[in-house]
């Protein structure tokens, strides 16, 4: 299991996040998630465990791309983000205050989904434990929430001539190929397919990637389970909107090369011990978001042999 700890650790960093940037969100989501996969997972190898572990400890002590060395003009550091929210009475009536800030910029992909990411993982943890929803807290992460009140949905990479281009200056074909799906059973589905289907031949980089589309369709799943059932057909259509200018990227293999691909996922053992774990860039903080969100998407769907083809898929995320 992963220690109960970090649960708290993530609100805190999450309910300070405003602070630093809507970005520096993706380090108590992180932890949060982190902690989340323990719950989901309690039978992985004790080395599974210690290795989230370590990724949690790496981020809250400044590892991560979007924190401090992102907003470095920021008043907190990494660590500081972590720290004990002074105690107050939780109130679990303010939850719901969460699922309204978010029904202000849930129509469109914000930020590659991350205005749904972090709401949902926050959403979740409160709910699960009520006791922990102070004002402190929940003012805090509604605070981060509308920072992307107005934020566009990322920005895809076309390539040296073109540079990269903001998603809502894209312009998609209507008949894209891209699967019609507007409730969670059919997001599941394509997100699925579209994991499956990846090659690790074909290189496209941005809107946050497949980790993102994968993530994004999680935290939509998550709002039906947890609080925010109401916004699903909404958060269903911005999502398809995310999985289309993901899908119109070019194949920038030439350029970029081929996509890494792990030899294990890091649901086993030997990704930990085989001293080939990557700990560069934006993975540290969505290798346990990513772990964390595959499995409450696949919660979506009854296909258990295309979960289990798009479940070693993870290996070129990873």
């Amino acid at each position: 299991m992963v220690d109960f700890k970090y649960l708290t650790l993530g609100l805190d960093a999450m309910a300070r996040a405003h602070r630093m940037s809507a970005m520096a969100g993706h380090l108590g989501a992180a932890v949060i998630a982190g902690y989340f996969v323990g719950e989901q997972r309690p039978d992985l190898e004790p080395e599974v465990y210690r290795g989230i572990e370590g990724d949690l400890e790496r981020i809250i002590a400044g590892g991560s791309v979007f924190g401090r060395k992102m907003s470095r003009t920021a008043p907190l550091s990494d660590r500081e983000l972590f720290a004990p929210l002074p105690g107050a009475k939780a109130d679990p009536a303010l939850i719901a205050s969460l699922p309204e800030a978010l029904g202000r910029n849930i129509d469109r992909p914000r930020q590659s989904g991350h205005n749904v990411i972090f709401a949902s993982i926050a959403i979740r943890a409160l709910t699960e434990h009520p006791e922990l929803a102070t004002g402190p807290r929940v003012d805090g992460i509604r605070k981060l929430i509308a920072l992307f009140d107005g934020a566009h949905p990322g920005t895809g990479y076309f390539g040296k001539g073109k540079g990269r281009i903001r998603g809502d200056e894209v312009e998609l074909d209507d008949d894209d190929g891209t699967p019609e799906y507007s409730d969670l059973e059919g997001m599941a589905a394509a997100v699925i397919d579209e994991l499956i289907a990846q090659d690790p031949a074909v290189h496209r980089q941005g809107y946050g990637g497949l980790v993102h589309v994968i993530n994004h369709a999680a935290a939509v799943a998550d709002l039906a389970r947890f609080g925010g059932a109401d916004l699903v057909p909404r958060a269903v259509a911005a999502h398809r909107r995310h999985l289309r200018l993901w899908r119109n990227l070019p194949d920038l293999a030439d350029e970029l090369g081929p996509v890494p691909v792990s030899k294990f996922t890091p649901h086993h053992a030997a990704y930990w011990t085989s001293g080939e774990a990557p700990y560069d860039r934006a993975l540290l903080t969505h290798r346990v978001k990513t772990m964390f969100g595959f499995d409450e998407l696949a919660a979506s769907s009854d296909d258990d042999a295309r979960k289990a083809r798009a479940y070693d898929q993870l290996r070129q995320l990873m």
